[in-house]
């Protein structure tokens, strides 16, 4: 047990009620390659079997370490896994999800050999029902694979935030303060404590291959959740926050960030039921005309259609939602009606123009 006063990685695996799920994630942890590992199981309170499942699992690997804790929420979860972690690296697997046998060895050998504070790689997107399929995230292609500073090829903000296909500098964080914002019951922790890992990063590896399989098909996972209609928007407001605190970073990254935001806004918008919907657009369309008024927005980190549609949501956020909701039926012709009714056949034109050339 020598070793494992300081693993190679601590492994962070946040647990409420997964009892269906569970097992495979923790059979996944402990057949990783690199067996160096100590997995820190964060019980919020479960009330189903997942307790018993842990135990069963701790009591027969001592690798497996248990923190029972009142429910309080996955971002008081996370840091209180940080506190208790001892590895050379921060690793973090989902209790619904599960890794790949090599993924902690090859993000480790990566980070190691890059001599990064962090390594990310790529995941599957991952269904169980009707019939298990999984599709390559994307999150890393070849074009954003290597060994860079992430400010120096800003794409990368772009991405899915996807900690979970990651690893992390313990000291890294340390030094830096990198945390989980605590919100009680809210989501999308993981979209400030990205941004903060990819902004102070001086060296990251990005490796073009899927470690993890994100599932799809929980019922319960936050994204099915309406109760948390603006917790993207407390992500963004504690990377503002970050951002003040950060001067220097905040001159490269306050546009970079209003083109995450609106991905992002976009994003939680389409999950939420449409009386929910409705406002979130207008709290959305506020935020962004003050952005808009602070000078904060470079539209030429916008794609054509992007820009138009958030010049719509600011002017009229409730005919922006009918208009997006149509624009999202199937046919491409909904799209040409959509942008033709915000810019004409110019519009289209370079819609169709930027698409065709792959831009986000």
């Amino acid at each position: 047990m020598a070793s494992m006063q300081t693993p190679k990685v601590s492994l962070l695996v946040p647990v409420y009620n997964v009892e269906r799920y569970l097992e495979q994630c923790l059979d996944s942890a402990l057949s990783q390659t690199l067996s160096d590992i100590e997995v820190i199981c964060i019980n919020d309170g479960s009330t189903d079997s997942s307790p018993e499942i842990l135990d069963a699992y701790a009591a027969r690997d001592e690798r497996i370490r248990i923190i029972d804790k009142k429910n309080s929420g996955y971002g008081a979860s996370m840091n209180r896994g940080l506190d208790e972690a001892r590895g050379t690296y921060i690793g973090i697997l989902e209790s619904d999800d599960f890794f790949e046998p090599y993924a902690l060895g090859h993000l480790v050998s990566a980070a190691e050999d890059a001599s990064a504070d962090m390594a990310k790689a790529d995941f599957w997107f991952y269904w169980s029902v009707p019939s298990e399929r999984r599709e390559r995230g994307q999150v890393v292609s070849a074009d954003i694979a290597g060994a860079y500073c992430p400010l120096d090829k800003p794409d990368i903000f772009y991405q899915k935030p996807s900690i979970w296909s990651a690893v992390y500098k313990r000291e890294f964080l340390l030094q830096h303060g990198v945390r989980f914002l605590e919100t009680p019951g809210a989501a999308y922790q993981d979209c400030s404590f990205s941004f903060k890992t990819l902004a102070l990063a001086k060296r990251a590896v990005f490796l073009d291959e899927p470690v993890l399989s994100y599932r799809q098909d929980n019922e319960a996972s936050s994204v099915n959740s309406p109760g948390k209609v603006y917790c993207v928007c407390d992500e963004y407001a504690e990377i503002e926050r970050f951002l003040c605190e950060h001067p220097d970073l905040r001159e490269r990254l306050e546009a970079i960030k209003s083109r995450m935001k609106y991905d992002s806004y976009m994003w939680n918008y389409e999950r939420l039921a449409p009386e929910l919907g409705t406002k979130f657009l207008e709290r959305a369309s506020q935020e962004f005309a003050y952005d808009l008024e602070q000078g904060n927005i470079d539209f030429s980190l916008f794609p054509a259609w992007t820009e138009a549609d958030l010049h719509a949501l600011i002017r009229d956020p409730k005919g922006f939602g009918a208009a997006h909701d149509e624009l999202m039926k199937p046919g491409k012709l909904n799209t040409f009606k959509h942008y033709y009714r915000l810019g004409g056949v110019r519009l289209v034109a370079k819609v169709l123009a930027e698409k065709s050339r792959g831009r986000a």
